[in-house]
């Protein structure tokens, strides 16, 4: 592959990463709050919802958005 070629597909994997990481299902609203608070905790079986919940004053206004919203449904 030719070196821009190369530069150009590594570009745009680099920037698809943080529109992947804006899902509709909060994962990039409370990436950094995880990260902080709830890095240690394998996730499925509500196990990240349950520690961040835990973390509930020390989180973002952005993540505990995402957690009401969860809760309503």
């Amino acid at each position: 592959m030719p070196k821009l070629g190369f530069v150009v597909l590594v570009l745009a994997i680099g920037c698809s990463g943080p529109a992947i990481a804006q899902t509709g299902d909060g994962r990039g609203a409370c990436k950094a709050d995880y990260d902080k608070y709830c890095a240690g905790t394998p996730p499925g079986g509500g196990r990240v919802v349950a520690c961040l919940t835990k973390q509930q004053n020390q989180l973002s206004d952005a993540c505990k958005k995402v957690l009401a919203s969860r809760k309503a449904k």
